[in-house]
């Protein structure tokens, strides 16, 4: 049988990368000559170098018409669109390509960021992704998220140190916007509660904060932030007893380990479909559920609008500490 031929658009960021691969795992298995193409942005593409369902991986070029004259080589059947931007959008124009999208919904996110009225729908995003395989009979395996660690980004632990061979907590310093994450004090104030050995993950960016958390807190804390790679930092994850985490990247991977996960909500609001999908049963949402001004935006600010940050700042320290010592 001749292969029919998938191009997957998702082009950012890292978390929304993880939660496309319930798509890429289903579509491989239930359609019979399946081959699987990915394009994304260059930054992004190691999240999917080891995932034995995708054939190939493309990625943006500077100049949109290299781009489009390489994918135009490949013949493609079929495209899915799990972006759905004005740039996906020209990709489908240029390429004259049967193509499916995912809706979403951004006039019912307005609703609910500008007036509170939820008119969600109760449905993950990942589900929602995997709408647009309902042509192809392709149905919700339930085996959550996917996340393949090459073999050379697996972290040895004990190189960072012996203390954490027998378990630690991984605690997620950063978010894309500020408001999505705990402020530093917050995190500090938490870790100095945290009787346990803790490992702080982010990227490059975070590192100097993870440094001045790390300093503050002293005993039995490791700033992993910025010295290691995607691939590497989901190693981490891996190896993590519980995790506990912002809305962002790594609390997605932490889902496709099927982690006991402690997810801190600030602006956003779960109710968007992007909370943790299919973690360990015993995961944990924590958010101030009464706060008018929740959610203030669909993704993310610099800094509260109004000054108060009480997302964050309200949420209780000791019940996110003692459920991570219950998890444990």
């Amino acid at each position: 049988m001749q292969n029919i031929k998938f191009l997957i658009l998702r082009f950012s960021s890292i978390g929304d990368i993880v939660l496309t691969t319930p798509v890429i795992r289903n579509l491989k298995a239930q359609v019979e000559g399946a081959e699987i193409h990915y394009l994304t942005k260059p930054q992004f593409s190691s999240i999917l170098e080891d995932n034995p369902y995708v054939n190939k991986v493309h990625v943006l070029k500077d100049a949109f018409g290299d781009t489009v004259e390489e994918l135009k080589y490949e013949h493609y059947d079929y495209i899915i669109d799990l972006h759905r931007n004005i740039r996906s959008a020209r990709f489908k124009r240029r390429l004259k390509i049967i193509s499916f999208s995912f809706e979403k919904l951004n006039w019912e996110k307005w609703l609910l960021v500008n007036f509170k009225k939820n008119k969600m729908p109760n449905v993950h995003i990942v589900d929602r992704y995997l709408d647009t395989l309902k042509v192809f009979d392709v149905k919700n395996d339930n085996k959550g998220l996917d996340y393949f660690i090459p073999v050379k980004d697996e972290v040895d632990i004990q190189t960072i140190s012996e203390e954490l061979k027998n378990g630690y907590v991984g605690v997620v310093v950063g978010a894309y916007h500020n408001t999505k994450k705990l402020t530093k004090n917050k995190l500090i104030s938490i870790c100095k509660k945290i009787n346990k050995p803790i490992v702080l993950l982010g990227g490059p960016d975070n590192k100097e904060e993870g440094e001045e958390v790390k300093n503050a807190v002293k005993e039995r804390i490791y700033n992993t932030c910025g010295s290691y790679n995607i691939n590497q930092s989901a190693s981490l994850v891996k190896q993590a007893n519980v995790i506990l985490s912002p809305d962002t990247g790594l609390m997605h991977i932490a889902s496709a380990f099927k982690k006991k996960i402690v997810s801190v909500w600030g602006n956003t609001v779960p109710e968007f479909g992007m909370y943790p999908y299919l973690p360990h049963t015993d995961s944990e949402i924590m958010e101030i559920k009464d706060l008018n001004c929740r959610p203030c935006t669909k993704i993310g600010f610099k800094e509260c609008p109004k000054k108060h940050f009480k997302c964050i700042n309200d949420l209780d320290e000791d019940y996110i500490v003692n459920k991570i010592s219950d998890l444990y």
